[in-house]
């Protein structure tokens, strides 16, 4: 028997294997049309490739593969590759903390070897499908996978991009990760041109397409960091600096990553960095916390808290 029909049986007998918890000898042989002792054989090459199959004697006896101390490959029939992956698709939308990150890993594998045929079908089954649990802008699951593939690949990405001031220009970057802040994605990449790291919003790129060239991956700054750093100032006129009489852990509690930072300060005090257009808004957000705070910048957002407590005392006395 050559190589290729050995490795072929071996493969099937893993498939048997992960099918159901156990099977005899007698079942496996008939199954894969071969003597009991070629099927102790195959088990053994599963076993020097670290599946750990586990064996039982006496009449009752079989064969059951077992947990190992790694995840060793599976094998996947067409109906479980679909499913698998759309809940991988599902899933990339973010609704458990730190799972849309890993399910984008793994789908991007997934389509990476699934046949065309079955690519269709779970396109199909996905875009039939409704979820509640949605961010605040809904992001085509092509161009995550796309995104996800060239983070692990290390290669170039060239698309168009929309900027806040409404101009559209065509950006090569060198993708590092995604950011989900539960609210939008974000990826952060060395942009080409600008010769610097850059935050760009997934929801404002278009005709996203990986290209063959390759980097060598650089230093970069910690994603999560970098992306909250730029979401909670930069797209905003104003960005403030106050410091709340509370616990680190109860601020993070009330003000999102996306909304503010929230960094150790001293005796019982800490330090939140959060942004906004209108300095009457960015004042009441800060009282709605409802601990006592120190506005250390802007001046200006101490004056508009003292114009909105001036009004907030006569709507409390208007009317006696």
């Amino acid at each position: 028997m050559t190589v290729e029909a050995t490795t072929e049986r071996v493969l099937r007998l893993l498939g048997l294997l992960q099918r159901r918890p156990s099977w005899t000898a007698s079942e496996l042989a008939a199954e894969l049309e071969v003597t009991d002792r070629s099927v102790r054989r195959d088990v053994e090459r599963l076993r020097a490739l670290g599946y750990p199959v586990h064996a039982t004697a006496g009449v009752g006896g079989g064969y059951r593969l077992g947990a190992g101390t790694r995840l060793p490959p599976l094998l996947l029939d067409d109906e479980e590759a679909i499913a698998t992956a759309v809940c991988l698709r599902l899933e990339s939308g973010g609704t458990v903390a730190g799972a849309g990150e890993a399910a984008l890993r793994a789908l991007a594998k997934l389509d990476q070897v699934m046949p065309p045929r079955l690519r269709a079908e779970v396109r199909a089954v996905y875009g039939a499908t409704a979820t509640m649990a949605v961010p605040e802008v809904a992001i085509d699951a092509e161009l995550l996978v796309t995104l996800a593939r060239a983070c692990r690949d290390a290669v170039r990405v060239r698309f168009w991009y929309t900027g806040r001031d409404g101009g559209e220009r065509e950006r090569t970057v060198e993708p590092v990760r995604m950011v989900s802040t539960g609210r939008r994605w974000y990826l952060m990449a060395w942009d080409v041109d600008r010769d610097d790291w850059r935050t760009f919003r997934l929801d404002r790129m278009r005709e996203v397409a990986a290209t063959t060239w390759r980097f060598r991956p650089r230093d970069h700054p910690d994603p999560v960091a970098y992306v909250q750093r730029s979401v909670t100032g930069a797209p905003y006129r104003y960005v403030a600096q106050v410091r709340v009489h509370a616990m680190p852990d109860q601020v993070r509690r009330l003000v999102p990553p996306q909304v503010g930072r929230v960094e150790d300060d001293r005796d019982g005090w800490c330090l939140l960095v959060t942004g906004g257009d209108d300095l009457d808004r960015l004042a009441l957000h800060v009282a709605w916390l409802g601990f006592e705070v120190e506005v250390l910048e802007p001046v200006e957002l101490r004056e508009a808290a003292a114009a909105l407590a001036r009004r907030l005392t006569a709507m409390a006395e208007a009317g006696g």
